[in-house]
């Protein structure tokens, strides 16, 4: 495995410091700030270490609060709601600096049978072949500033193939659709013994995962990006829905829409789909999307 996703799941994995508050390590991928989908997917890995492995998370909102600082660790403490016959309920609460930058509620279900229907898989092209968003900065590489060359074109532990891509630097007005094929950048097999099982942590890893090109799909229709000079992007609420069993070691296609964008929010939608064509989640995000316009001197 190489050491770029090994990190990513030790920092997912977390360290117990008591017994319902654990603390995670940060990762700096260029901002300064924390990336959403870390203090997510360490959330939820906190919850599920408090929720016997017979029951997964079937449900998750969480609240960005504050920007977080990549620098510094993130310590999570769990309240255990709510334990009956076959829900479970937590909620988490992400501290940094004696203030809290995140806030989740999750609920776990034992698995069960019931009514099943899906909205169909769409007819978009598979992963084979399509160029993935690493190789597609390392094109770009050359218009970059220097300080974002190392974090466009450096390793990842996630793998991502976008079906439509649209170029940062030269924003083209589009529908508000983006589809990605992802996938963890090596097998998972030797992280068996992760907390909260296996099951867990491609649960976890996809909700790590579910925070890329996501709230960018609000910006298609003005045919600007997250780089255009004055913009102002952040994540405000987060929300999925696990149905089938997951694995992030193998490709899912991510189909993302937005259908509204007013007052200064975008919101989006997206599905999660295996090759197989099952809908194993869904994912729903509102976001600060702001093009701040420079005062006159």
């Amino acid at each position: 495995m190489r050491p770029v996703l090994r990190q990513l799941l030790d920092l997912l994995a977390l360290e117990r410091i008591e017994e319902d508050i654990f603390r995670g390590q940060s990762q700096d991928l260029g901002w300064g700030a924390i990336f959403g989908g870390q203090v997510l997917g360490q959330a939820l890995s906190a919850a599920a270490q408090t929720v016997p492995p017979t029951r997964q998370v079937h449900s998750l909102h969480g609240y960005f609060l504050r920007q977080g600082d990549a620098r510094r660790p993130v310590v999570y403490e769990v309240d255990r709601i709510r334990d009956g016959g076959s829900f479970t309920t937590r909620r988490v609460v992400a501290i940094q600096a004696g203030r809290p930058i995140f806030s989740l509620s999750a609920s776990f279900q034992e698995e069960e049978e019931g009514f099943s229907h899906q909205a169909p898989m769409p007819g978009l092209p598979g992963p084979e072949g399509l160029t993935s968003e690493r190789e597609l900065a390392r094109s770009l590489a050359g218009h970059l500033p220097d300080s974002m060359v190392g974090r466009f074109t450096s390793d990842r532990p996630i793998e991502i193939r976008p079906i439509n891509p649209n170029n940062p630097l030269n924003p083209v007005v589009g529908a508000p659709q983006t589809a990605v094929w992802l996938r963890a950048s090596d097998p998972l097999h030797d992280a068996a013994s992760t907390p909260g099982g296996v099951e867990a942590l491609h649960r976890y890893l996809l909700a790590y995962a579910s925070d890329f090109h996501f709230l960018t799909t609000a910006l298609r229709p003005h045919g600007v990006s997250w780089l255009s000079p004055g913009m102002q992007i952040a994540s405000l609420d987060h929300a999925m829905w696990f149905y089938r069993p997951i694995r992030m070691d193998a490709w899912l296609l991510h189909v993302v829409e937005s259908p509204r964008a007013h007052g200064g929010r975008g919101l989006v939608t997206g599905r999660f789909y295996d090759q197989s064509g099952e809908l194993v989640a869904c994912t729903v995000q509102e976001g600060l999307i702001r093009l701040r316009v420079p005062r006159e001197p």
